[in-house]
């Protein structure tokens, strides 16, 4: 049952619901990565690394409200529930107990690029059937490489 009636035909609102939903869990789990590493954070570039992964947070905190509020719009309800960002995350988790700074680098520059590699899949996908939602698909992917970009540059 969806009570919004999408301006987009049922397929269409079935690929460009799925890519915001995938982009939702990504985007809820990365922010919940980041804040655990910042969480855990130790060595000499603690402070530096610490305020990095806390720009991280806040920029996949609102780009998710973005997508969610995306696939609202288009009568497709957003699921960013514990349980199904568990089961269809594509980062990979993270260690227990402290992060070497250098380690936390390194998990930011994979998390980072598994997300921005899917977003990218989201990207093509929805070229055709919704160029909005590809749009802020492309402003956030855009964001995250950013990030990627300064935190692959910690570690060069």
């Amino acid at each position: 049952m969806s009570v919004v009636k999408s301006p987009l035909s049922e397929q269409d609102r079935k690929t460009v619901g799925d890519a915001l939903q995938g982009a939702l869990v990504d985007l809820v789990d990365l922010s919940l990565v980041a804040k655990q590493v910042h969480w855990t954070v130790v060595g000499p570039r603690f402070r530096s690394v610490h305020l990095q992964l806390d720009d991280v947070v806040a920029s996949a905190r609102t780009h998710a409200d973005t997508v969610a509020e995306r696939a609202s719009a288009l009568g497709v309800a957003p699921d960013g529930r514990a349980e199904t960002v568990a089961k269809t995350s594509g980062i990979d988790t993270v260690g227990d107990g402290w992060n070497k700074d250098t380690g936390a680098v390194q998990t930011m520059v994979n998390a980072l690029g598994s997300v921005i590699t899917r977003m990218r899949e989201r990207i093509r996908s929805t070229e055709q059937p919704d160029p909005v939602t590809q749009d802020i698909l492309i402003g956030l992917t855009g964001d995250l490489e950013k990030h990627h970009w300064m935190f692959q540059a910690e570690n060069a």
